[in-house]
């Protein structure tokens, strides 16, 4: 079956740094655009980065110039490096994988993992 597993989540100071993983089995790894979300307590999930299978980018202002986002198709993972972190940036991190079109494609979501940045 289709896993999506987060991990590297954890408690951090602001202004450090964490990197995340979500390693995908059961998907054609390579073909499907990958992001990821996040939702904080009281608030709607939100998109923070985007990977597409070709490898463009895109993110969320509130981001922008703090996370990077890349994948590795060699190890079925993909990667959320965030830097400069912010007590806002507190939420639990989702992993997403989607292919194909909005009927009849495919899109799956992993537990998530909490991201804690206070000091």
């Amino acid at each position: 079956q289709v896993q999506l597993v987060e991990s590297g989540g954890g408690l951090v100071q602001p202004g450090g740094s964490l990197r995340l993983s979500c390693a995908a089995s059961g998907i054609t790894f390579s073909v499907y655009d990958m992001g990821w979300y996040r939702q904080a307590p009281g608030k709607q999930r939100e998109l923070v980065a985007t990977i597409t299978s070709a490898g463009s980018t895109n993110y969320a202002d509130s981001v922008k110039g703090r996370f990077t986002i890349s994948r590795d198709n060699a190890k079925n993972t993909v990667y959320l490096q965030m830097n400069s972190l912010k007590p806002e940036d507190t939420a639990v991190y989702y992993c997403h994988a989607v292919w194909g079109p909005p009927i009849g494609g495919r899109d799956y979501w992993g537990q998530g993992t909490q991201v804690t940045v206070s000091s």
